[in-house]
């Protein structure tokens, strides 16, 4: 359950992360040469930063289950 949360996460921070940047062509006008801006939107690479950081924390919980549960089978095993 934790692994699915955690690549949910992941996904849902990609896309807030794709959402907080825009980049805008301009074409050459007169004396001013074509270039390209790009806008980061603040609530939006927080909330993908956030998001990364709590999938990162559910994958270290996995980790934390998966270690705990096969300790407990090799202990289970040496009795």
């Amino acid at each position: 359950m934790g692994a699915v949360l955690a690549l949910a996460a992941v996904l849902a921070g990609v896309l807030a992360w794709r959402n907080g940047i825009r980049t805008t062509e301009f074409a050459p006008s007169g004396d001013v040469p074509a270039f390209e801006a790009t806008r980061y939107a603040g609530p939006w690479i927080f909330l993908a930063a956030t998001l990364l950081t709590v999938a990162g924390l559910l994958l270290v919980d996995v980790v934390a289950q998966l270690a705990t549960a096969r300790n407990a089978s090799a202990a289970h095993r040496e009795q």
